[in-house]
């Protein structure tokens, strides 16, 4: 859309048979269930998007605050409602933790100074020189960016408790709040500005919304085409080979799939010095998860939009998924009950959606998920049933289950990951994937593979991005001129 409102004529390639990518739509027995992306922050980032094409976002779109943000249910049952709102979140703490009062102020004034750095400043700039990275040295080791996100929140925090309540931000991204650069922090305050949201309909009413626009600059969606191979001659692209041969010639490509798997499956080796098939293996990735969609023929409505449910583990649990890549036992989960908010969702009045969501290591580790997916989908329903859904596995009336086989297989992801690779320090800015690619000209990337990374406003903002480093579209018009002409 962005490059459309800059003059190119725009041809967005869509595997999968919805538009949308990871945020596809499920529906089934007259539920809909949001594939992927359900906490909306943010907001601005779509306006500006409406804006660029004449139209207003709350025109095609209905978005409604979600309070609490997070409802945070404890393994012995104790309940935090994380809110945007100061006094209520003080009463939070006031019952939890009221000694960590002042320390909770200071965390919060900590995060909006990060904010102000890493989102407001840094998030739309390109980081393809040293000299990018070396210029925002000073900031980051003034705003102690070699801390991680567990080890800022504890600098000021000193309840257990209450430290993982205000560190999981990270696991939203793909980041383990051990290992992810205190950056990561400034989610605290994105939500605290702009609050989260939902669209009414669920995030396939922001899709159809954007498909719209992009149909509206006269630019084109294909549905059930998938790219094979990127084409390059002399050191720059030229185009896309489909799947069933088809040759699509172009100025300029942008790739939103994994960046791995764009470098390690799209682009030839022989047009590739940096990221290496070796390179691409020796990363990090992020966790994958295990997400189970049903429906019940019942309601629970005391269960909030959105929960988290957290296990008797917290940092154990992390090292078992990110360190040393076992299927624990137990788990911690986010629980969607979009139908709190939006009741359309489900097919009657009784009933309910969800969706549940399990970090889980990715692909290296040592887990037949063939073997594995309908024994641990019974242990998650197990254990809602013995806790926030009562009598769960008697009402549930539909099922569907992605797990790291479907990110790699359906979603294209290495190794399974959820969310690209990991955002530790030397996997961010100038150390991530460039938005310019490194490799070849007039390749670009964008996406959560990139930067500044995972979640959706990391993702919009990786277009914005593009506006500083693709060309006008008429410079390369007289370049390709000027080059005939020679």
């Amino acid at each position: 859309m962005r490059l459309g409102a800059r003059g190119y004529r725009v041809t967005v390639l869509e595997r999968r048979d919805q538009p949308g990518g990871r945020a596809y739509v499920y529906r089934q027995d007259g539920f809909t269930f949001d594939g992927g992306p359900t906490v909306i922050t943010a907001p601005f980032l779509f306006e500006e998007l409406w804006e660029l094409c004449g139209r207003r976002l709350a025109d095609d779109v209905d978005l409604r605050p979600v309070s609490p943000f997070y409802r945070i249910r404890f393994h012995d049952g104790q309940v935090f409602d994380y809110t945007g709102d100061a006094e209520a979140m003080t009463e939070q703490i006031s019952r939890l933790a009221p000694g960590d009062l002042d320390g909770y102020q200071r965390l919060m004034d900590t995060s909006r100074r990060i904010f102000e750095v890493g989102f407001e400043r840094l998030s739309y700039e390109p980081f393809s020189t040293w000299l990018d990275m070396a210029r925002i040295v000073p900031d980051m080791v003034r705003l102690q960016s070699y801390r991680t996100v567990w080890g800022l929140v504890s600098k000021h925090i000193q309840d257990e408790r209450l430290r993982q309540v205000l560190s999981f931000h990270p696991l939203l991204v793909g980041g383990n709040p051990f290992q992810t650069t205190s950056i990561y922090a400034l989610i605290c305050w994105l939500e605290r500005k702009w609050g989260v949201w939902f669209p009414m309909g669920g995030t396939g009413e922001l899709v159809k919304g954007l498909v719209r626009l992009i149909e509206g600059q006269g630019n084109t969606v294909r549905l059930s085409t998938e790219v094979s191979r990127i084409e390059v001659e002399q050191g720059r692209a030229t185009g896309v080979t489909l799947a069933d041969g088809t040759f699509l010639p172009a100025d300029v490509v942008v790739s939103n799939a994994d960046s791995a798997f764009t470098y390690k499956h799209l682009l030839p080796p022989e047009h590739r010095k940096r990221w290496t098939d070796a390179k691409v293996d020796r990363a990090r990735y992020s966790m994958s998860l295990f997400v189970w969609y049903f429906g019940t023929d019942r309601k629970y409505d005391d269960v909030a939009h959105h929960s988290i449910l957290l296990g008797p583990r917290y940092k154990g649990l992390l090292d078992d998924i990110f360190e040393r890549k076992v299927l624990a036992d137990d788990f911690s989960l986010y629980l969607h009950r979009p139908t709190a908010t939006d009741p359309s969702l489900a097919p009657t009045p009784g009933h309910d959606t969800f969706y549940v969501l399990s970090p889980v290591p990715h692909l290296d580790a040592e887990v037949d998920w063939e073997q594995q997916r309908e024994h641990y989908r019974r242990k998650i329903e197990a254990f809602l049933g013995r806790t926030v859904l009562p009598g769960l596995a008697e009402h549930v009336v539909s099922s569907h289950v992605l797990d790291p086989l479907g990110f790699r297989d359906e979603l294209l992801s290495v190794k399974g990951a959820a969310f690209g690779m990991e955002p530790v320090l030397l996997q961010s800015a100038y150390f991530r994937p460039h938005n310019r690619s490194e490799e070849i000209d007039r390749l670009y990337l964008v996406g959560a593979g990139t930067h500044p990374g995972a979640g959706v406003p990391g993702v919009l903002s990786s277009a914005k991005v593009l506006e500083r480093v693709v060309p006008e579209a008429a410079s390369l018009v007289r370049e390709e001129r000027a080059g005939h002409a020679a």
